[in-house]
Order: C-alpha cells, then structure tokens, then sequence
C-alpha cells in the first residue's frame, strides 16, 4: 500500500514511518511547513527549520522519499486567525485540535491522495479499528492510545467516519519508552529529542505576545471575588424539570466589580484564560489567585483565591447543536434521550464520570464531580470505555 507520512521531525512520526516500511509499505514523507513567522517563538530561529532537517534526515536513513509542502497560508487562514477571533472574543480555542480537522486530514489528507497515496499515517499516540454494520457499512472506531501517559486521541476529537477511512496511527499500541527503544535501535536522529510543545506547528511560543499581533493591548482591572460572597450568591432553586436544572448549572457564573475588590492592574483580559494563575502579578495571598471569570466588554479579570475557590467549578456544560460532532454517527443521540459515558475537557485530563443530556436546542454534559476552570471554546470530548464517541465546543 501506499502511504503518506505526516514527518514532523520528530522521534513518534520517525517511528511511524519505519513500522510502516517495515510492513512492506511503499511510504512517502511529507513535512507541512505551516509557520514562517520566528518573532514571536521563544527559540532563536523558527522550529519548523530544525524539525525539516530532522524530518529530511530520518527520510534519508529509512530510503524513503521526502518533500516538503508550504501550508502557511492554509494554517493561518484556518487555525491561527480562528484563534485570535477566539480570544478576543472571550473562548479559550484548542488550536491542535483544529489543525488535525482543518490542515492534517484535510487539505494535507488531499494533498496525499493526489499523490496517489491510499492511507496518510501519523505519529499520534491513539488506535484504529472498524466493523461492518447490518447494513454492510464500514464503521470506524477511534480507541485511546495503549499508553495512557501519552494518548492523544483527544486532539482527534474532531474527525469524522470518512478522515479515519483514510487514517493509519502506527504506534498507537505502543508506549513512548518502546517508541525510543525503536528509535535508537534504528540509528534514527529523533530517538532523543525532546516532545514538542506549544501550538501545532509554531512551536513555543509566549502566548500574550502572539496574540499582540493582532490583539491590541488595554489596561484593565482584577477584582477578586471572596468565597463568603460566592457561596451566598449561588442559593439552588426547586426546579420543574430535568432540562431547567440543566440549564440553570450550566449557566455561566457572572460577576459585578462591586462584588469584590481591586487588587491589581493587567494589560488584556484578551490573553487569559479561565483558570489561569500564572502571570497576574498577584502577591499578599496565602494561596495563588485563579481567573474564575472575565468580563470581556468592561476588560475585568475575576480572580478566587486557591484552586478549590468555588467559582472555579462547573458540573453542568452545555454545546450549541451546531458544535456537536459525532465520530460515531450511528451512536448519536435524539431529543430526550441520555447517555452514561466517560468525558474530558482537557487534553491528558483523567477521564471523569458524566450523563449527555440531548435536548434539539442544546446537548448537556452533567459530570459526576464538578470539573475545574471550563472554560468556552474548550472542547469536551466523549468516551465508552476506550472508544471515543464523539466531542463538541463548550459553549
């Protein structure tokens, strides 16, 4: 079979690659240039160079063919202009999220059939299988990686019957040891390079200096908001129906500046995000300050003190009919039903117990516990057992 490799230059794709050539697979390596701006990464030079040679020197020793192909403008149209529309408007987007939707099993997935390839392969830690239904239709199952430290099967939330009938994830039954044991037992120059991190293909990058790019900086307030006043606040109504308690816990907790008190200056609510503790410039607390709130038109940041303040938590979230996705089309739900599944809001959060509440209007995810710092435009992703059914933004 033919087969296209997302090379990224680093040591997971390197390995799929030569499991791959290993099966008896005609592969080919393409690296997705997808950044050419170094101004705003905290390395020296732009990654994409360094990741190129690496991914150029793995083809080289495996005997495989290389080329590389200039997505730039692709991915600032469809991933980096989304996230500045994202924060500015108040969400929290998931950028690699996207990217394998918008860019890796789409236009590159294209690219990759017009090559003549049949399958196009990534180093992602997640697994593929399928089965046939009663109507003979191949139906794709999307399971988490082997290696529950590494799986990466959230980032592919967003993919659809179709993406994975054309998707290989060769290491996806291995854990990360295994797939540097591989790597140096074949010479490869990845074996010990270090993972990635940052945005999808830009590298690391100091987030509020990205989004001055674009993002004009305005000086505004922190207010922090005290536990007695939270409390007292948020008195449960009796209600008349499943739906209405659903909506009144997932309704998103406001705040009034006369509600707390002014302790510090920041340059944007813009660059923050629910949660966040780091780069506030708060001091005089026993315990760090977490954004619980940010009120985007007045340019005011909410701040609790400590990690379990209550208006850091949420046990109800909700997603706009138009932002659910199901992988398992044939497992969606119609109005009024429920489901028992395992969800996460996060990438690498633990799985945590929860109910989906359809609704034609909305679709309800009613975690057992409730889950710290949702935040919008977070995407919540849906499991049965290791299957992952489908996933939506938290709106």
């Amino acid at each position: 079979m033919k087969i296209v490799v997302g090379l990224s230059g680093g040591v997971d794709s390197s390995v799929a690659a030569y499991l791959l050539q290993q099966q008896g697979h005609e592969v080919i390596g393409l690296f997705m240039r997808n950044w050419n701006d170094a101004s705003v990464t905290l390395e020296d030079e732009c990654p994409w160079i360094e990741d190129s040679n690496d991914a150029l020197m793995v083809a080289q020793k495996l005997g495989i063919p290389f080329q590389v192909i200039d997505m730039s403008e692709l991915y600032k149209e469809r991933i980096v202009d989304y996230m500045f529309k994202e924060y500015e408007n108040g969400r929290t987007p998931n950028p690699d999220i996207l990217c394998n939707r918008e860019v890796k099993f789409d236009v590159f997935l294209q690219t990759a059939l017009a090559l003549g390839a049949e399958k196009v392969a990534t180093g992602h830690y997640a697994r593929l299988d399928s089965f046939a239904d009663e109507n003979e239709t191949k139906i794709y199952r999307l399971l988490s990686g082997k290696d529950q430290n590494k799986d990466q099967s959230y980032f592919l939330c967003q993919l659809n019957q179709e993406q994975l009938s054309k998707a290989l994830f060769p290491i996806g039954e291995l854990t990360k040891t295994k797939v540097r044991e591989i790597a140096r037992d074949q010479g490869l120059i990845t074996a010990e390079k270090k993972d990635s991190q940052g945005l999808c293909f830009i590298g690391k990058v100091s987030l509020p200096e990205f989004l001055k790019q674009q993002l004009q900086p305005k000086e505004g307030e922190i207010v922090e908001i005290f536990k007695d006043l939270e409390a007292y606040s948020k008195e449960i109504p009796e209600f008349s129906s499943k739906k209405e308690e659903l909506e009144f816990l997932s309704t998103k907790k406001t705040y009034n500046k006369s509600d707390g008190k002014v302790i510090g200056k920041h340059q944007g609510a813009q660059y923050y995000t629910i949660g966040q503790s780091k780069g506030l410039g708060i001091g005089g607390h026993q315990e760090s300050c977490f954004i619980i709130s940010r009120d985007m038109e007045q340019n005011i940041l909410f701040v609790g003190e400590g990690k379990n303040f209550p208006g850091l938590f949420t046990k109800v979230i909700r997603i706009h009919p138009a932002e659910v996705h199901w992988v398992r089309e044939d497992l969606r739900l119609n109005d009024g039903e429920t489901m028992e599944v395992m969800a996460r809001i996060r990438y690498r959060q633990p799985l945590e117990k929860a109910i989906l509440h359809q609704f034609d209007s909305v679709l309800f995810i009613e975690f057992q516990n409730p889950q710290s710092a949702v935040a919008e435009g977070q995407f919540a992703a849906w499991y049965l057992n290791d299957e992952l059914l489908g996933s939506g933004v938290i709106s």
